[in-house]
């Protein structure tokens, strides 16, 4: 169901758009691809900006204009990054963001109808990174959208960024690329690998055909999947800061997973009580087959496929780029961030690299406003010419050979 909302400086829209038949990369056709997304602000012909949500987000990316849940996620995931007077200010900017394909939040996946009017569990077609772009590209062409003055992306949503100056470089003007990488390493695929391994193996499962109201879901599974990507995405710093060694308390443990005996003797810690709270609410509003299947999607991008270098696949992109990437990041590192700037210099694109001294792990992206805002809304008004750029190791130049990446810090974008 559309909606839309008008108030003083604001207009948000929130639609699922059937765009029709659609080719999968892997050559599975769907007959009718449902496609969710929000909009907002005013588009004038030169002013959208496509924002790519993370691995579990959702279009639901600012929280203004919209009722809590009409996208399957109540709270806004970027709302302190876009709205009116914000980074993205959507008085100036018409900010679209689409939910993928494989997901759960409108979208078609896993979960969504299928043509024997079951759930395609299983059945659905692989998607992959491209088949995101590619849909993105199509319900664009739908609300009558042709170059995109931007693409942002964090997580994830930054390999969906990276792939739009492949598949489509003549599309957009400016790209931003948050705590990303050009592809993921073994250790994150190995965790990931692992992920799927405790969904498969819940009972419930099932081999993938759990809906219906007579059915368990796996929320075991995908509970501990979702806690192993919570310790992917912290530090050793914030976890120590927030958890330590503390208990919480003995014999006082939730009802996530069962415990051995043994168990009450020992102190239940804060970390394991944070993480069981955790697993219990992902399983309340996420699809245990949606997360094999953009997990796969993330794993299976690399920048390079089908060209001889990340350079390469960038070679026919013209715009500018920005590249933020944060200290704490062991899921992304500066180090990949910089190696993915240096991809782009050597095809002469402009490009800069904002690092961020942070200890939040791989969610500061999210926790951080104050220091991802800043850089961010500059670049996407003035591009790599604005105050993004402070020497030639982040200007599109040659890199100076004595440092491995140009840190560059928050405070000197304060306005």
């Amino acid at each position: 169901m559309s909606r839309t909302r008008t108030t003083p400086g604001r207009r948000v829209e929130s639609d699922v758009v059937d765009i029709g038949e659609h080719e999968f990369e892997s050559g599975e056709i769907l007959p009718n691809l449902k496609v969710a997304y929000e909009a907002y602000g005013e588009f004038d012909g030169q002013n959208a900006v496509l924002v790519c949500h993370g691995l579990t987000g959702s279009q639901h990316v600012a929280g203004h204009g919209t009722e809590s849940g009409v996208s399957g996620q109540a709270r806004a995931w970027w709302g302190d990054i876009v709205g009116p007077g914000k980074a993205l200010d959507t008085n100036d900017y018409y900010v679209i963001c689409v939910n993928v394909p494989g997901s759960c939040y409108g979208t078609s996946g896993p979960a969504s109808e299928g043509p024997d009017g079951e759930p395609w569990g299983t059945d659905f077609p692989p998607v992959t990174v491209h088949d995101w772009t590619r849909a993105q590209r199509r319900l664009l062409d739908h609300l009558g959208v042709g170059r995109l003055h931007a693409v942002v992306g964090g997580s994830v949503g930054g390999m969906n960024a990276l792939d739009w100056a492949v598949q489509f470089p003549d599309d957009v003007e400016r790209l931003v690329v948050v705590a990303s990488a050009a592809r993921l390493d073994s250790q994150c695929l190995g965790i990931d690998a692992v992920a799927r391994r405790a969904i498969t193996s819940d009972p419930n499962w099932n081999g993938g055909d759990y809906y219906g109201e007579d059915r368990p879901s796996p929320d075991a599974g995908l509970g501990l999947a979702r806690q192993l990507g919570h310790l992917m995405y912290l530090s050793k710093d914030s976890m120590e800061r927030k958890f330590g060694r503390r208990s919480a308390g003995r014999g006082e443990r939730g009802d996530a997973f069962p415990s051995d005996p043994a168990a009450a003797f020992f102190p239940y810690r804060e970390v394991e009580s944070y993480l069981d709270y955790q697993a219990e609410k992902f399983a309340e509003r996420f699809d245990a087959n949606a997360y094999l299947y953009l997990t796969r999607a993330m794993d299976d991008f690399d920048l390079s496929e089908g060209y001889e270098s990340d350079a390469a696949a960038l070679a026919a992109f013209e715009g500018e780029s920005l590249l933020v990437s944060f200290t704490g990041d062991w899921h992304f590192t500066t180090e990949q961030s910089e190696s993915l700037a240096g991809a782009f210099r050597r095809v002469d694109a402009p490009v800069a690299h904002h690092v961020v001294e942070s200890d939040h792990g791989h969610d500061a992206f999210l926790v951080e406003p104050e220091k991802v805002g800043p850089p961010l809304g500059d670049f996407v008004d003035e591009g790599v010419a604005g105050r993004a750029v402070t020497d030639t190791a982040t200007d599109g130049g040659e890199p100076d050979e004595e440092k491995d990446f140009a840190p560059v810090h928050s405070s000197l974008f304060s306005r």
